[in-house]
């Protein structure tokens, strides 16, 4: 585990009980609305929760339609809480770089603010079209920020208690994930998000 990782981990678990209420719950609910209006799920599709907190997207849209739904988070302690809130799904404690999960696995992914965390986007990339089936879909909610800001602020990142990496230009990210096999289907910016829809070919 590097140190982007450590960090992540020490800090979700701290915060794991009273994340919904918290300031970064707060925060990052407007992240899992815009993705609920994106996704698109149809009944029984098997559906993973990338960095899934404590469940509360899985949550969310099970509302809308039934489906089979699994998690991976880092923090250990944000899983225990997934599973007491949506104890008929699966969740694990795992990294976006090693996904516990066998080819061609999911209809669909999700990654809801938390793409600014993975240490190693390109792995995370790479695993993403291992495990879902041919036509799955990813879509990625993350923090936006304009082109002087990212310049400016990126470079500060890695010393960030909360484990961040880089905030990516949408560019950056439809780019990595097309040089690794998708196609994008869809790319919204309204500060201060992104949801980029990605198509595994």
């Amino acid at each position: 585990m590097n140190r982007y990782e450590q960090r992540s981990r020490d800090t979700y678990n701290k915060m794991a009980v009273e994340y919904d209420t918290s300031r970064e719950g707060v925060y990052t609910r407007a992240f899992k609305q815009k993705l609920i209006e994106t996704v698109h799920i149809r009944e029984r599709d098997k559906l993973l929760d990338v960095a899934c907190g404590n469940g509360a997207l899985l949550a969310m849209l099970s509302k809308t339609v039934h489906f089979d739904g699994y998690g991976v988070d880092i923090a250990e302690n944000m899983i225990c809480e997934a599973r007491k809130r949506l104890p008929d799904m699966r969740f694990s404690v795992a990294g976006c770089d090693n996904l516990p999960f066998g080819d061609g696995s999911f209809n669909v992914m999700t990654v809801s603010a938390a793409f600014h965390h993975f240490p190693d986007a390109s792995k995370f990339a790479e695993e993403a079209f291992r495990t879902l089936k041919p036509g799955g879909v990813l879509y990625i909610a993350d923090v936006f920020w304009p082109a002087p800001l990212r310049v400016l602020c990126n470079p500060f990142l890695r010393f960030a208690k909360t484990g961040d990496v880089k905030i990516y230009a949408p560019s950056e990210i439809k780019t990595l994930f097309e040089q690794r096999g998708f196609v994008c289907k869809g790319l919204q910016v309204q500060t201060p998000m992104q949801i980029i829809t990605l198509e595994k070919t």
